[in-house]
């Protein structure tokens, strides 16, 4: 038995300097803790994160409501379960909130208190988080390393909210991580050489104010060249469009050759197209609106499977929308974010449904990060076989890979890494 005996939230900061909770559970022999993260660019369709609204304190965005429901309203709940019953602690509470999205008690507090038990599990057992999720986890994620903000990430001018780089030739992760930091560092050079900003946004990557999305491609290919790597063989490029950002009045609204234009889907399918015939790009998430579904359609027939199509606002981590978006043939790819769902076990079963019909999952940090490394025990736990958790500076990112960095030294010839140099 891993008896819960106490449980206690605080208010603590993101990395953005917003508050957000954090959750102590005490067993009878262990101890886990948890910090969950909140994003910039949400999706209308995630479950609710509990904000004070109080105007006078962070600007409104205190979570001491959140706070509140966990010590006074969940805690008494729990405490006396066993930690290691994930399933029974995370319906008790979804039951407990009694709502769609989470809205009474949070998800924000909701998914605390549930990785927090998983933790305290973990630890009284002294092993990694990955191996008490799954004992048999092998598969080290490929990183997707967001170089370049744009987006509600930045304040860059580009449309497009993540430039990612793919080391794919990488026959370790380690090897990886060293390979994407030194295009980040090539990077960083061209950029200053060019007399651009190198200063970095939300995610760590730079946010320089540049004329155009494929401007922007055009300095990664560079980075890599410089780096002496090979783009379409070594590294490769992945894309977070997060076109909600952009769309209104029923069109896409994005900038094209320093121009404004404003496109419909099809417009948006045919740009998208040009890209990947011209770059190394071979995922693109949210390429398309959280509600357009006929947009994602199109350019799922339009790349025929040639390409990684990723929902993330489309599906947020949610079965229902998941289910539906394998019925209509959106996409091809769901990117997981704990944060979204709000429980460990609901993230689980969207996961496993991505995974019956072999479409690809991502396991995703957020904007407003953490010290928390969660999500990398996750990616290895779930055999996701990518994660995004940033880029190669901020301590909040860099916690991910360094996590990750010991768990493919903890399994040592066993660790399988996901990339394609084996």
């Amino acid at each position: 038995m891993t008896k819960i005996t106490k449980v206690h939230a605080r208010q603590v900061l993101d990395s953005r300097g917003n508050p957000t909770v954090e959750v102590d559970i005490t067993t009878e022999k262990g101890f886990g803790r948890a910090i969950v993260p909140s994003g910039a660019s949400t999706g209308a369709h995630e479950a609710v994160e509990l904000r004070d609204g109080d105007n006078t304190k962070y600007l409104g965005k205190g979570v001491l409501n959140a706070v509140k429901n966990i010590n006074e309203i969940i805690a008494p709940k729990v405490i006396g379960l066993d930690s290691n019953e994930q399933e029974k602690i995370d319906r008790l509470m979804i039951d407990l909130d009694g709502t769609e999205n989470k809205s009474t008690l949070g998800a924000n507090a909701i998914l605390a208190v549930s990785i927090a038990s998983a933790r305290a599990t973990a630890n009284e057992n002294n092993i990694m988080l990955y191996r008490h999720l799954n004992p048999k986890a092998n598969l080290i994620p490929m990183p997707m390393m967001n170089v370049i903000n744009g987006g509600a990430h930045a304040d860059s001018g580009l449309e497009i909210q993540e430039f990612m780089i793919m080391p794919a030739s990488a026959e370790t992760f380690s090897e990886a991580l060293r390979m994407g930091a030194e295009v980040f560092h090539h990077l960083k050079a061209i950029l200053k050489e060019s007399k651009h900003s190198v200063s970095v946004g939300d995610e760590g990557g730079f946010a320089p104010k540049l004329q155009s999305n494929e401007e922007a491609l055009e300095y990664l290919i560079k980075a890599i060249t410089r780096a002496k790597y090979r783009p379409w063989d070594d590294i490769k490029i992945a894309l977070d469009v997060a076109a909600n950002e952009f769309y209104s009045d029923g069109k896409y609204h994005i900038k094209i050759d320093g121009k404004k234009e404003q496109l419909h889907s099809g417009d948006l399918t045919s740009y998208y197209d040009m890209l990947i015939r011209k770059y190394p790009i071979v995922s693109i998430e949210d390429p398309m609106a959280e509600d357009d579904w006929n947009g994602f359609k199109k350019l799922m027939e339009k790349t025929e499977g040639s390409i990684q199509i990723v929902g993330d606002d489309l599906f947020v981590t949610n079965t229902k929308r998941i289910r539906q978006g394998i019925t209509d043939e959106v996409a091809n790819a769901v990117l997981i974010k704990l944060n979204q769902i709000g429980t460990i076990t609901e993230t689980l079963e969207a996961i496993k449904l991505a995974h019956s019909v072999d479409w690809n999952c991502i396991i995703s940090h957020r904007s407003g990060e953490t010290e928390d490394t969660t999500i990398a025990d996750f990616a290895v736990a779930t055999n996701a076989g990518q994660i995004k958790t940033g880029s190669l500076s901020r301590t909040d990112r860099i916690a991910k890979y360094n996590q990750l960095l010991r768990i493919e030294e903890q399994l040592g010839k066993n660790a399988i890494f996901a990339g394609e140099g084996k």
